[in-house]
């Protein structure tokens, strides 16, 4: 897919990109310089939600135990 850059400096992210990676109007990209090129990664409006179903699960027992532990140690 390709996107023209105007003058101004702007461009379009293709719909089909927007809907792939869920990007909305509140969301960021972030450019990052790399030796072989440019790549462009999107920053979410709620970092939360960027996170969210890409864990291993469990989180919250994990934690809870981590500071069981702590506790315990005092």
């Amino acid at each position: 897919m390709r996107s023209t850059i105007t003058e101004r400096g702007q461009t379009v992210i293709p719909a089909e990109i927007r809907r792939r990676f869920r990007l909305g109007p509140a969301d960021r990209l972030e450019w990052v310089v790399e030796p072989e090129g440019i790549r462009v990664v999107p920053v979410r409006a709620n970092p939360i939600e960027a996170f969210r179903g890409r864990g291993k699960g469990g989180g919250t027992q994990r934690l809870l135990a981590e500071r069981r532990e702590e506790l315990a140690k005092e």
